[in-house]
């Protein structure tokens, strides 16, 4: 897997972080989840692009060109990848974007430097210690056999693989995932964004790994030293990270609010029939930052 051709290789006293930036806009940091990459960072991002927003997305370490290494694999040393990116592209304080497995280092940047952080949008993000979902499946999607299968069922099955990716992320009725599959379908951006989401999670391993052995050992990612408000968004029926993440976060954190998307699975903020609300909202409290 390779990233897009606009993606650069930022020098920074870690090392290299590979980083699409693209935008003219207010900078907002935008952190990808796990499996994922810089391709998949400015793909969460492109509502915000939309919105005039210049959006920054690194590679986590393992990840398509962010190499990993001994001394960049907790989330706590992610963090510190995060401040050195900012400190390369001369930026100070910027509102952060994260989904997923991007909530452990952007928590953990934002507890340690509050004065580089002004807001979080944590979109069904990662909390506290998390276990990945484990068995045959599992495993064969996240190596080369997945990578294939999602490109082909891309050529030749398209409308499948929105409906099975769906499926994945939520608990969801046969007639909701019908329903839901069927609304997708109809929305050129919303169909666009289920099948170019699929292009960047099968195959990448090395980081994938590496968020496995990482995430189960989280402690306390220091929630009560985050001073940015946060906005909490999360899909009642998300069955990839539960629900109570964002619910043990509103509980921890000094400043934050909670968006439940009822019915929503774990890409609620992006196919969820309310998603254009969800992102003037989001839009407007990371501008407000």
């Amino acid at each position: 897997m390779h990233a897009p051709d606009d993606a650069v290789l930022a020098d920074t006293p870690f090392g290299p972080i590979e980083v699409l930036d693209r935008g003219t806009g207010d900078p907002v940091l935008v952190v990808h989840g796990s499996p994922g990459g810089c391709d998949q960072g400015q793909l969460l991002g492109r509502f915000l692009l939309d919105e005039g927003f210049r959006v920054i997305a690194p590679s986590r370490p393992g990840y398509l060109g962010t190499a990993l290494t001994d001394d960049n694999a907790t989330p706590n040393a992610q963090a510190a990848l995060h401040l050195a990116l900012l400190d390369a592209l001369g930026l100070d304080g910027v509102p952060v974007l994260c989904w997923s497995g991007g909530g452990p280092s952007t928590y953990r940047l934002a507890a340690q430097h509050p004065e580089r952080v002004t807001r979080i949008a944590a979109l069904a993000a990662v909390s506290h210690d998390y276990e990945f979902a484990t068995g045959l499946e599992a495993s064969l999607m996240a190596g080369r056999f997945g990578h294939w299968l999602i490109a082909e069922m891309a050529k030749h099955s398209t409308k499948s693989l929105v409906s099975s990716t769906m499926g994945e992320e939520g608990d969801l009725t046969k007639e909701q995932l019908r329903e839901l599959t069927e609304q997708i379908w109809a929305d050129d951006t919303k169909r666009a964004f289920v099948l170019d989401l699929a292009a960047t999670v099968a195959g990448r391993t090395v980081g994938l790994h590496n968020d496995h052995a990482q995430f189960p050992q989280i402690d306390d990612l220091g929630l009560a030293a985050v001073t940015a408000p946060v906005l909490l968004v999360h899909g009642t029926v998300d069955t990839d990270v539960p629900p109570e993440h964002s619910a043990f976060a509103l509980e921890h954190l000094p400043s934050a609010e909670l968006h439940p998307v009822e019915g929503g699975t774990h890409l609620a903020a992006w196919t969820d029939p309310t998603s254009d609300d969800l992102h003037a909202r989001i839009t407007a409290f990371l501008r407000a930052g």
